[in-house]
């Protein structure tokens, strides 16, 4: 594994897939801030490409392969990761989705969309948390979505899966943030503009017009601005929508 750069420490990005997608981008703009990113997906190559590009910027980051609702296998990342540096910064922005009528839904289908965007979300949140609270510091941010907020007909399984993260956040925040640990969760109210989508539904560009999706890039601004807050204000839920999204 990569020496660390003494600066900043880790964080540690868990759920990065394409170039363009939030994950990608988090990494990247903690990466300009000096510090070592750590880039976990389950796909070598998508995330080589990742720690590629941070490279190219002149930044730091490591490659590491990881699924996230494998508990042993996070526990062994996260081990490694701080064998050379503090992690500092954990951002869990894995999540997987389906949607349809729930008397079609199989519980095998309703299961996978849970094990990853929420009990994942619990494994990662309570080993980082377990690494910093000897240090009585750190930022620990869920990637949640308007989901989290109503269960919308064809969306059980995200909602509640959605809506179990965001309760996970809201206790370990009451848990961990007496102890010097502020735990943050962000409300994606809309579609991001990347990969992902254009990939299921390429013309949503056209449809929502200009600004009308998420850019990647603000959200991971947000993400900077979160760990950036001074303990007395801390804020534990941010919303995050185009303007022009009705809710």
């Amino acid at each position: 594994m990569n020496a660390v750069t003494p600066d900043k420490g880790i964080a540690w990005v868990v759920g990065v897939g394409a170039s363009r997608g939030l994950g990608a981008a988090s990494a990247k703009r903690f990466a300009r801030e000096g510090f070592t990113v750590a880039v976990t997906g389950r796909s070598a190559d998508a995330i080589g490409k990742i720690v590629d590009e941070i490279a190219a910027a002149g930044g730091h980051a490591i490659a590491a392969v990881g699924d996230a609702q494998d508990e042993a296998g996070m526990i062994a990342i996260l081990d490694r990761l701080e064998a050379t540096g503090p992690v500092e910064v954990g951002i869990y922005n894995a999540g997987n989705a389906i949607w349809g009528p729930p008397l079609e839904t199989k519980v095998a289908d309703f299961e996978a969309v849970w094990r990853v965007g929420c009990l994942g979300g619990f494994i990662f949140g309570r080993e980082v948390a377990r690494r910093m609270l000897p240090r009585q510091r750190g930022t620990i941010i869920f990637s949640g979505a308007s989901a989290a907020l109503r269960g919308k007909a064809a969306f059980a399984a995200f909602s509640a899966t959605k809506a179990g993260l965001r309760m996970l956040s809201q206790s370990f925040a009451r848990e961990f943030g007496p102890q010097g640990i502020h735990v943050a969760h962000a409300i994606i109210d809309g579609s991001i503009e990347g990969d992902k989508i254009f990939g299921v539904i390429p013309d949503i560009g056209q449809r929502k017009g200009p600004d009308g999706l998420l850019h990647p890039d603000a959200i991971a601004d947000g993400y900077w601005y979160l760990h950036r807050q001074h303990r007395s204000s801390w804020t534990q839920e941010l919303d995050f929508r185009p303007y022009a999204e009705t809710f």
